[in-house]
């Protein structure tokens, strides 16, 4: 049970809040709430990829949840909806691009026509409960990034989502200031607003001077094959990429199934409508190296994306000749260096030249910078603070600035703090149950399951197999049989195993009638003992009990 006042102004980050990725984020009016933004994060942990917030303290009480909103179409903001949504059943908006790239993700998941999914039109009103819905345009990496103004009898809310401020974007509309400032003008209570790029002190930089880069890069390798890696979901980028390789002379090539998907995305909602279609790799193939350009997924060194498999020569119709080009059009994301360091290395034992943003102008944030949040906090003026979307030291960093712009209340929360914002000075008045899912296989599973444990004691340890083959209680059909696996082991080792097993065996059965269980644990404790003598490792021991 929450301590809400019913006619109070709530918000409550389930994601997102603390950390980089995952947004979740909720609002609340009337008992009812709104959800805004549901994603997912990415890692390689313990054989696990994905990694959503868990939902679990409005899946209790999903009838008053009145709608998913999404501010634009990034995997960290909408990538969790084909694997929660079973668990909210509550009806989505979108602007047209983010709504397409849902559909087709639910048609993936078989959860087609099965979710409503409302369209609001670019810089639309919508009624969602007893919130009136207000969509202002702002500029990001991907179409229609949109900030949302939330207001309710209790006070109106500006969440802005991911946003940047180019004036004179090379995809969609420019940011709304005119909006922004009718938003000041008005009146707002709160500010939930992105801190990622918060230590920057200069301008994040245009995508003109991106598009100005990659020209030069890619001009200085006139005779040369250019990959370009960069993140599928940067639709800016891929355009930028795009017009820097035709103007060079070069077709452009598709290497990801990402690629393609934002692509065709982008064309059917209106986008890139000056840019001819991307070749796939098969039909590049007579195409000269020198008149042609690949954009590739993989930019951050991932196993299974295109760039590491060409580098691998595991990627159809495309592979790497001494003297190619790769150019790295994206930051590095914390934790990825030395995957990325790994891929560096590959590609240029084979005699590729490496290009990143410090050679040429090749990648800006699509974040605020420090001048670009006291621009915003100029036109918007809220009386209250929230930074959101950034780890604890991004968040302080952006509280103290927005002090320094004169806002008179700065929130500092983490996932689960549930804030009041009105009626009443503005508090986190109490803690919900907030965390993470693991979305293993096919499976969402917590974060602290069994399996993992498991899988991190394997990883450390390595395992042994011990199979017994009996011909009745306490009779071996067979000598047991030792098998090792992730552990460094000899003959010796195995002898030795092998020995102290029986021996074991033998002086446990010769105490009459033992369970099964018993002699599990007898085996177990005699291997791991004398592996600990051999080797200094207390590795898993599994035990097969078989009937001959």
């Amino acid at each position: 049970m929450t301590k809400q006042n019913k006619k109070g102004l709530y918000f409550l980050p389930l994601g997102g809040a603390a950390e980089i990725g995952m947004n979740l984020n909720l609002y609340a009016y009337d008992d009812q709430w709104l959800m805004v933004d549901l994603g997912v994060s990415f890692n390689d942990t313990m054989g696990v990829e994905v990694i959503l917030p868990d939902p679990k303290f409005i899946a209790k009480q999903k009838e008053k949840l009145v709608g998913l909103l999404l501010t634009h179409a990034h995997e960290d903001h909408i990538g969790a909806i084909p694997y929660l949504w079973p668990q909210l059943q509550c009806p989505l908006y979108a602007t047209p691009f983010t709504a397409h790239l849902i559909h087709e993700k639910l048609r993936d998941a078989g959860l087609a026509g099965q979710v409503e999914v409302n369209v609001i039109d670019l810089d639309g009103h919508q009624n969602i409960g007893p919130f009136d819905v207000q969509m202002v345009r702002l500029t990001h990496s991907i179409p229609e990034p949109n900030g949302v103004l939330i207001k309710s009898p209790a006070g109106s809310i500006f969440h802005t989502g991911d946003w940047k401020i180019d004036p004179d974007p090379l995809l969609g509309e420019p940011t709304d200031i005119t909006a922004l400032k009718k938003i000041g003008d008005d009146g707002v209570l709160a500010m939930v607003c992105d801190s990622t790029n918060v230590f920057n002190h200069k301008e994040s930089g245009s995508e003109k001077q991106v598009l100005e880069g990659l020209r030069e890069a890619i001009a200085k390798y006139p005779e040369s094959q250019v990959y370009v890696g960069c993140f599928a979901s940067n639709v800016a980028r891929m355009q930028s990429i795009a017009r820097a390789a035709l103007e060079n002379g070069r077709q452009v090539v598709a290497a990801g199934r990402s690629v393609n998907r934002m692509e065709m995305a982008a064309r059917h909602c209106g986008y890139m409508k000056d840019i001819p279609e991307f070749l796939t790799p098969k039909a590049a193939r007579k195409i000269p190296d020198s008149k042609k350009l690949v954009i590739c997924t993989g930019s951050q060194g991932e196993a299974r994306a295109a760039l590491k498999r060409i580098a691998n020569d595991t990627f159809s119709d495309l592979s790497l000749s001494e003297g190619d080009v790769v150019i790295f059009s994206s930051r590095v994301i914390p934790g990825n260096e030395k995957k990325i360091g790994a891929l560096k290395n590959q590609l240029i034992r084979q005699g590729c030249h490496i290009i990143t943003q410090h050679h040429h102008d090749i990648h800006v944030s699509g974040h605020p910078s420090q001048e670009e949040l006291v621009q915003m906090y100029e036109w918007v003026r809220p009386q209250i603070a929230i930074p959101v979307h950034g780890e604890l030291r991004h968040l302080v960093e952006h509280g103290r600035l927005a002090k320094k712009c004169g806002v008179p209340e700065v929130v500092i929360c983490e996932n689960g703090s549930l804030v009041r914002l009105s009626p009443g000075p503005v508090d986190v008045v109490q803690d919900v149950p907030s965390g993470r899912l693991f979305l293993d296989g096919d499976q969402l599973i917590a974060t602290d399951h069994q399996a993992i444990h498991e899988r991190q004691r394997l990883s450390e340890n390595g395992l042994v197999v011990l199979t017994v083959v009996q011909e009745e209680e306490g009779v071996l059909a067979l000598p047991i049989q030792v098998m090792f696996r992730g552990l460094v082991t000899d003959q010796e080792c195995t002898d030795r195993v092998h020995e102290a097993a029986m021996d074991a065996y033998t002086q446990i059965t010769a105490q009459g009638n033992v369970s099964d269980q018993k002699l599990r644990e007898r085996l177990q404790r005699a291997t791991q003992y004398v592996l600990k003598q051999l080797i200094g490792k207390r590795p898993e021991v599994m035990v097969s009990l078989v009937q001959g």
